[in-house]
């Protein structure tokens, strides 16, 4: 679907993949929504990109709150007379051992990561449906087709959006939507601070930076394009899991004693 002239409703706009798929948004000409629990940094990317000329509504919204994502579509609509694209983006992460994360905060990932997108997507459906076209593109993870240790809730998660992607996509085939699901590795920014980013150098962790993820999303929504899994060898090391997962068992296995330390660290 074509960037220029479109309407896009981005959420997680204030973390460093959203922000940087925002400004790539503005500069090739799309309007763009901006949505964000962190109201803050929202304000600071619509500054930053009104003075470049972009075409930016922020729009502050809670997708821990179940009735978070309805009113943001509503409002959107309301706001533009129309949304073209929604890119969910939003999430969030918890890293350490099953046994060491608390009830809230498993409910609490669930909720933003995997069920917000569904609803802001059934919520958004009947608009693009009489429109005949559109697009939902779904930001996952490599993690959501590899099960990776002391990543449980946050793998469960991003598997269940990707197979969310999956099967919405087969049961809009005739609509004109279209959905895409793009699943980054492991990526630069604030989300990945601290204990996570000393934790991925020891293990040695490829790394992208969140511009070239933008790059990549927006790609493949003006292509149309489905599933892309971003970065080598990890796309290949996807396919083996998916035919012979118990082939990569002991390798995934063998990090946990490396993990540990960062894991407990994290939970002290």
């Amino acid at each position: 679907m074509k960037i220029r002239g479109s309407t896009i409703l981005l959420t997680g706009a204030g973390g460093g993949i959203g922000s940087a798929i925002a400004r790539q948004l503005a500069r090739q000409g799309a309007s763009v929504v901006l949505a964000n629990r962190d109201v803050e940094s929202l304000q600071a990317l619509v500054a930053e990109l009104q003075v470049h000329g972009g075409r930016v509504l922020a729009l502050p919204v809670d997708l821990a709150d179940p009735q978070g994502p309805a009113r943001l579509v509503s409002e959107a609509i309301d706001r533009t007379g129309g949304i073209d694209i929604l890119i969910n983006c939003a999430g969030l992460q918890n890293f350490g051992f099953l046994a060491d994360e608390s009830p809230e905060a498993t409910a609490a990932l669930l909720q933003v990561n995997t069920v917000a997108p569904m609803l802001l997507t059934r919520a958004l459906l009947p608009h693009l449906l009489a429109a005949g076209q559109g697009q939902i593109v779904n930001v996952g993870s490599i993690f959501g087709s590899i099960g990776f240790p002391c990543f449980a809730s946050y793998s469960a998660s991003k598997f269940a959006i990707r197979g969310f992607s999956e099967a919405l996509r087969r049961e809009l085939a005739d609509t004109g939507i279209r959905v895409t699901y793009v699943a980054p590795r492991f990526t630069r920014t604030p989300f990945n601070s601290g204990v996570v980013t000393r934790m991925a150098e020891a293990l040695k962790m490829n790394q992208d930076d969140p511009e070239a993820v933008a790059t990549s999303v927006v790609a493949a929504i003006e292509r149309d394009g489905t599933d892309q899994y971003l970065g080598w060898p990890e796309k290949l090391f996807v396919r083996i899991n998916a035919v012979l997962p118990r082939l990569v068992d002991p390798s995934l296995i063998k990090q946990v004693a490396l993990m540990r330390p960062f894991a407990t660290e994290r939970n002290r």
